[in-house]
């Protein structure tokens, strides 16, 4: 358990620190606050030792940050990336914690990491470096203390495997351990799709925040995975046009609109959108300068920045991914009058959803798929309202309103705590 390190000149800790002094200025906190904020209340990195299939041992490098306890138990998923490190994972954290309580969830924010290329290893090797890191970070997870879910590179397989060796550990059954479960284990119905749904719903109300209809919108969405992929067949099946998407591997156009279905089931056997009969190949960064109403980023990181904010011709981004626009480019597409939904807002549908699967778990009780969807709305629609307000009020971009409002709510909670001498 270790204790952090300065941000570094630039990356997603240095973007996830500006936008926190921001907000500290606003709202008037002072310096030990910023201080607290910015800095994650636990660290822990482990090595994983990891015998591949054909005998070879490596030793892999895995992390758990836990940002904030101050509105109740950490949460945050569990990400497999080859450039995972400890800053990243620092950054994923704190804006789960301003995630969380936007959405007024009773968590803190956290968030794992493994730098291990998932499509690269076997299910066989990804059992046993799951297995592993559980074991090492068994002390500081639980149902009452930090639940992970899935992020980029794991999914329900990878937490039905975390739960069994937390479970085994400790002597019994804790469905409670994670959420993002299959729904055998105790996993939430609504909940595989529940990130791409608010991704969605938001959509629709930024849309119309700018007056225009979702009916023949033209979106792109950059990343066709757990996110993207299920947030364009829900605009496809409200009357958008999809035009573009990406993957890893590549991209694909049809600027009449892709048939959404089939390219799904193109993608679901040839493992990418690329080769798809239905459209032509695009350049992967030309689909981030399309003239479009909406451009939705629901892969990594930092792909939207200073070097190419100035050709967006999106009206709107919403951020499906976690951090996709950097700070500069944040001020540059605020000068041009692009509306930003900042992440945090965008795709809490997730944890949303993780957070009534736990709930669920811990009644030993199954809501039926229209009430989680129900759920999630009336949380989604809450929280849009509040930002669009305090945006209006302050004068401030969506994502400084929604950082401030969460800010706010977590100072608030640690004030009533107070300090532990």
């Amino acid at each position: 358990m270790t204790v952090m390190a300065t941000s570094p000149s630039g990356g997603p800790l240095c973007d996830a620190r500006t936008q926190l002094r921001q907000a500290v200025e606003i709202l008037g906190y002072d310096e030990g606050t910023y201080d607290m904020l910015a800095t994650s209340r636990r660290e822990v990195s482990v090595s994983v030792p990891l015998r591949r299939d054909d005998g070879r041992i490596e030793v892999l490098v895995g992390h758990r940050v836990q940002h904030n306890f101050s509105r109740g138990p950490a949460k945050g998923g569990l990400r497999f990336g080859p450039g995972v490190d400890l800053d990243e994972v620092r950054a994923l954290a704190m804006w789960m914690t301003w995630k969380c309580a936007l959405v007024d969830l009773p968590y803190g924010g956290a968030k794992g990491g493994i730098a291990i290329d998932p499509r690269s290893s076997s299910m066989a090797e990804l059992e046993r470096v799951t297995r592993r890191y559980t074991s090492e970070i068994a002390p500081v997870i639980g149902p009452d203390q930090d639940i992970p879910a899935p992020d980029v590179g794991t999914d329900e397989r990878v937490m039905a495997w975390m739960l069994d060796t937390y479970s085994v550990g400790i002597g019994r059954t804790a469905p409670a351990v994670v959420t993002g479960k299959p729904i055998a284990l105790g996993g939430s119905l609504g909940r595989a799709s529940a990130t791409s749904r608010g991704v969605a719903d938001i959509t629709v109300a930024a849309l119309a925040h700018r007056g225009r209809d979702v009916r023949g919108a033209r979106i792109a969405v950059q990343g066709f995975g757990k996110v993207g992929r299920d947030a364009a067949r829900f605009l496809h099946e409200a009357g958008a046009r999809i035009v573009a998407v990406s993957d890893v591997d590549g991209a694909v156009i049809a600027l009449e609109g892709l048939d959404v279905p089939a390219l799904v089931a193109h993608a679901a056997v040839a493992g990418t959108v690329v080769g798809f009969a239905g459209a032509d190949p695009l350049e992967p960064a030309e689909l981030l300068e399309l003239e479009l109403d909406v451009l939705i980023p629901a892969a990594v990181e930092g792909v939207i920045h200073e070097g190419n904010a100035r050709r967006v011709r999106a009206a709107i981004v919403v951020e499906g991914a976690n951090g996709p626009t950097t700070s500069e480019a944040d001020r540059i597409l605020r000068e041009r009058d692009v509306l930003v939904v900042p992440d945090i807002l965008a795709n809490s549908g997730g944890v949303i959803v993780s957070y009534f699967e736990w709930a669920q778990a811990n009644q030993t009780y199954r809501w039926s798929e229209a009430e989680v969807e129900r759920r999630l709305r009336e949380r989604m629609t809450i929280a849009w309202h509040a930002v669009v307000d305090s945006a209006a009020r302050r004068d401030v971009s969506l994502r400084l309103a929604a950082t401030t409002l969460a800010v706010e709510r977590v100072t608030e909670a640690h004030r009533l705590r107070g300090l532990y001498p």
